[in-house]
């Protein structure tokens, strides 16, 4: 099964060599030990938000389901292999039959998390886990860094509908994750085709500055666009003068012009005198788009403008500040042998500094207070307490190599409004602080 069993046009080509050369070295060394066959299981978390951030979104959960079923040795694969001396012929061998067979339990798409949340949970033999490490994490580490800067920038915007529109500010292939991430985290639209070819996102667009340059006047531009696109397209106003564009735009298309477009500018100041220009021509429902480098900040700094739409590029594709989520794949326990009875022991790395973890097999709940706002995320081994049963968040997401819970992004763009409707209102404040709810551990010696 892939992204094509719901209605998506493009299948996910094999991803086993998105991957580091030390998995591969590393499998190798087990198989010949004769420990690769133990039990395991590895989690994904993250140590500490982005300084400055209340609250993780978690995204690309979609994508990495795709990933892992479509990890597989082809011959291409095992020949580049081979001729680099990577491996040797026995986990060559080895390789050429791989099929993830384990289970991946973790946070639905679209959920927020914490520091040590636990957001992905990997589980099966060594071999065939420890082989995904690496496109799991570029995959997670991108896609919930771009959506957390979409839902700041959410937040910041209000009702405003936000538009994707940094497809030419990062990788072409990243920028389709990114419009997908873009949209889980609250974006309404993506000028990428490509995004909405292959995950069905919203696409929108009229014409750039080169278009009104190419014609002898903007007269000509503005008439040419609304012959072909009609009276409710978007004009671009601020190619030379934008009182003047404003008026030649409503002269052209009427009062029921769709919208103008300011890309440059005092914002706050020209949508001000934009907005009154339009009502004085009897345009009051055209409305104001405005781009330039915004980010969740700038947005907020237009929340008393007569803005109606707002596009974001560079900073949304990077992250804001912040292109990662610094998230990590760590083992946290494994079975003492090879036979598939034998218990399971917590494991985790010490060190010095920041970099240690904790060990075990870890459910995940997040506690609310007495009117249902969130109050805590509570990681813990063993048993689940009575009172947190029901306010679990780890979800199966494949069960023995089977994917159970594909959903369509819309349903993920939801699940991420309700979950941050549950946190304090603090949540969704712009100003740097600490996470916005505390994580508390309860954690037991076993695995």
């Amino acid at each position: 099964m892939n992204t094509a069993d719901l209605g998506l046009p493009v299948d996910v080509p094999s991803t086993a060599l998105f991957t580091d050369h030390y998995e591969l070295t590393m499998l190798q060394a087990a198989l010949r030990a004769g420990t690769a066959d133990r039990r395991s299981v590895f989690e994904v978390f993250t140590r500490r938000l982005p300084e400055g951030r209340r609250y993780g979104v978690v995204a690309g959960t979609g994508r990495v389901l795709d990933a892992v079923e479509n990890f597989r040795f082809g011959a291409g694969e095992l020949g580049f292999l081979r001729e680099r001396g990577i491996v040797d012929e026995p986990t060559l061998e080895w390789l050429a039959s791989y099929r993830f067979s384990g289970d991946i339990w973790g946070y639905p798409e679209g959920e927020v998390y914490f520091p040590g949340s636990p957001i992905l949970r990997v589980e099966g033999s060594f071999a065939e886990c420890v082989l995904l490490e690496t496109v799991i994490l570029s995959i997670l580490n991108h896609d919930s860094a771009i959506a957390a800067a979409a839902s700041r920038m959410a937040s910041a915007a209000g009702e405003r509908p936000l538009i994707e529109m940094g497809a030419r500010r990062t990788h072409e292939l990243a920028a389709v994750a990114a419009s997908r991430a873009a949209y889980v985290g609250g974006f309404a639209t993506t000028s990428d085709l490509a995004a909405g070819f292959r995950y069905g996102i919203p696409t929108v667009g009229t014409s750039a500055h080169a278009f009104t340059l190419l014609h002898d006047t903007e007269r000509d531009a503005f008439r040419a666009q609304v012959d072909t696109l009609g009276e409710g397209t978007t004009l671009l106003v601020d190619t030379y003068d934008v009182t003047e564009a404003v008026g030649l735009a409503v002269e052209i298309a009427g009062p029921g012009l769709g919208a103008v477009r300011i890309d440059s500018g005092d914002l706050l100041l020209v949508a001000h005198r934009v907005r009154d220009q339009l009502d004085e021509l009897g345009a009051t429902q055209t409305k104001i788009v405005v781009t330039s480098d915004l980010d969740e900040y700038a947005i907020a700094s237009l929340a008393a403008a007569p803005v109606d739409a707002y596009g974001v590029g560079t900073q949304l594709v990077t992250g804001s500040g912040h292109p990662t989520c610094s998230m990590v794949y760590k083992l946290v326990a494994r079975a003492e042998s090879g036979d598939p009875k034998a218990p399971l022991r917590a494991v985790a790395k010490k060190s010095m500094g920041a970099k240690s973890s904790v060990g075990g097999r870890k459910w995940a709940a997040r506690r609310p207070d007495e009117r249902g706002v969130a109050e805590a995320e509570v990681i813990g081994t063993g048993a689940v307490p009575a009172p947190l049963v029901d306010h679990q968040l780890l979800v199966e997401l494949i069960k023995g190599g089977t994917v159970v819970a594909r959903e369509p992004l819309d349903a993920v763009r939801r699940r991420h409004t309700e979950a941050l409707a549950g946190l304090p209102l603090s949540a969704t404040q712009l100003s740097r602080g600490e996470a916005v709810i505390p994580t508390e551990y309860l954690v037991n010696t076993h695995g």
